[in-house]
């Protein structure tokens, strides 16, 4: 299916992936949200609608359009927008998301001649974390990571798969009692269609089971020209403690060596989930910015 040129915008459909998925598979920051499958399993929470404007040196690259909380967003996953393409986008959306580095710092003045102000989106920071410290969760900075994954393995026996067609099935039960056990849906929709279009969307993951039971699975899919992996998706029953920690440090394990990195998304300001973030020690960030033009 082929994209619309700008200013014209179309939804986001599974038949575009052919079109789509190339191009943000070779991007350099390793943006979360700025993967086909990732854009499409999330969709409908942000009515995202995409097209296709021209460019000198790609002949043309994508840009998204998306709604939250009542405020419409642009982004640009690939490059900076002409003067006149961008001042239009800002006339039909309230600010501009998601702004990697490598389309910023080549373009940091220009983008300030123009009269857009640029800022920090910590709550939209990927965090980046080193295959090798979750794999190893060696010296005295993980010592209760390791303490936890030790005790796990102590009471429980535990064993892992690939996500297979075949095992899907059961890696949706799990994901029925995690959101039976929470009380709510949280990004169970997403979580659903991943599992039953994971081949399709190019995704891979593992399913654990504790005493034969299964009791977790996580899922995610390559990013940055195959230098880092992002996991999307981490379900288990939290009956197991020590589940989460488990499948953190066994899937870092099971990953090809080319993975220098692993992207474990964004924490969106929830306090919490920062701190059990950073327990993790990250490394560093794929730091992402927002744009707003200035009244005049």
């Amino acid at each position: 299916m082929q994209l619309p040129c700008y200013p014209d915008f179309a939804p986001l459909v599974l038949d575009m992936q052919a079109e789509i998925q190339p191009a943000l598979a070779r991007l350099p920051d390793g943006v979360s949200e700025f993967t086909f499958a990732n854009l499409y399993l999330f969709r409908k929470r942000y009515d995202y609608r995409v097209c296709l404007v021209p460019d000198a040196a790609s002949g043309s690259a994508i840009i998204i359009s998306g709604m939250r909380d009542g405020k419409t967003f642009f982004e640009t996953p690939s490059l900076l927008p002409s003067q006149d393409v961008l001042l239009s986008l800002f006339e039909t959306h309230d600010y501009w998301k998601c702004i990697p580095d490598s389309v910023l710092e080549p373009n940091r003045e220009r983008i300030a001649e123009w009269g857009i102000e640029i800022t920090e989106d910590r709550d939209n920071f990927d965090y980046l974390y080193l295959r090798t410290d979750l794999a190893e969760l060696s010296g005295k900075k993980f010592h209760k990571k390791r303490n936890l994954v030790n005790a796990f393995l102590n009471m429980y026996i535990p064993h892992v798969e690939k996500l297979t067609p075949d095992t899907i099935p059961l890696a949706l039960k799990i994901l029925d009692r995690w959101r039976a056990d929470k009380g709510e849906e949280g990004d169970y929709i997403a979580s659903k269609e991943a599992l039953e279009l994971f081949n399709i969307l190019g995704l891979e993951g593992n399913i654990y089971y504790i005493n034969n039971y299964p009791a977790g699975w996580c899922l995610g899919e390559s990013l940055a020209n195959e230098t880092m992996f992002g996991i999307h998706f981490e379900k288990g029953i939290d009956e197991y403690k020590g589940i989460y920690q488990y499948i953190n440090q066994n899937f870092a394990a099971s990953l090809d060596e080319r993975y220098r990195y692993i992207n474990r998304e964004q924490d969106l300001g929830d306090e919490g989930l920062r701190q059990a973030k950073m327990t993790y020690r990250p490394v560093g960030f794929v730091r992402k910015y927002r744009g707003n033009l200035v009244e005049k």
